[in-house]
């Protein structure tokens, strides 16, 4: 019998994941789109908003870059830099506010050295080199037959879903802040939170599905050992 077989039961066992996954990004993309076409009553730019908010609570060191990528915003803690995309830098939708914001969020995460943070600064690494090495000892247990190895592979990739999992609270708390922050420095009005947190609450989903998607792709490979292990005896 062959170690590693996508029965149905396989695909049914993924299946969960893999329409959560299809689902949350559709929902991002969506609430995305329909926010990027509402602008601000105050017409502030992402950019603006980043620099307002970075001021205001002591980051004026924090730089703001303008990348040319699609969705590529992220704040960079090893160079204190906020990178937006084009869609956010110069826009003055609630969207683009809203991204602007939740990457503020995580500058602020880290100059009060937020834990969780910090946890998935330190796993990060390790996640990256797991997510590859995994797959090299999956793949040699399937083709040595060597379980063993194929079980080593699941511990490996392990590390993966711990960074997943450290990562929602990371996520859900720069929304968190993000969304406050929008109305005490009233770049947003009151009557605007909603469609922010809906942007944002969108985006924090697709963390949920990737980390329900890695637990049950890691539970269907040990399910599949537990059948080949008995299949042997």
């Amino acid at each position: 019998m062959p170690f590693y077989t996508y029965d149905l039961v396989s695909l049914l066992f993924m299946l969960p994941g893999i329409l959560l996954a299809a689902w949350a990004q559709a929902k991002v993309h969506g609430n995305f789109n329909k926010y990027s076409r509402v602008q601000s009553a105050k017409c502030i730019t992402g950019a603006e908003a980043a620099r307002r908010i970075l001021d205001s609570n002591g980051l004026s060191y924090v730089s703001i870059q303008h990348v040319r990528e699609t969705l590529a915003d992220h704040y960079d803690p090893s160079s204190k830099v906020i990178r937006l995309s084009d869609e956010v830098f110069n826009s003055t939708s609630l969207a683009a506010v809203a991204v602007a914001a939740h990457e503020c969020g995580h500058a602020i995460q880290d100059a009060q050295d937020y834990q969780p943070m910090r946890w998935r600064s330190t796993i990060a690494p390790a996640a990256s080199v797991a997510t590859q090495v995994s797959w090299f000892f999956l793949f040699a247990g399937l083709i040595l037959s060597m379980t063993n190895v194929a079980t080593l592979g699941v511990v490996v990739f392990g590390v993966v879903v711990l960074f997943q999992l450290v990562t929602l609270p990371v996520e859900y708390n720069a929304s968190s802040r993000a969304l406050g922050l929008l109305e005490t420095e009233g770049i947003l009005e009151s009557s605007e939170i909603g469609g922010a947190k809906k942007v944002l609450g969108a985006a924090a989903l697709t963390y949920v599905a990737s980390l329900v998607a890695a637990i049950v792709s890691m539970l269907n490979i040990l399910r599949m050992i537990i059948m080949y292990r008995r299949n042997r005896w």
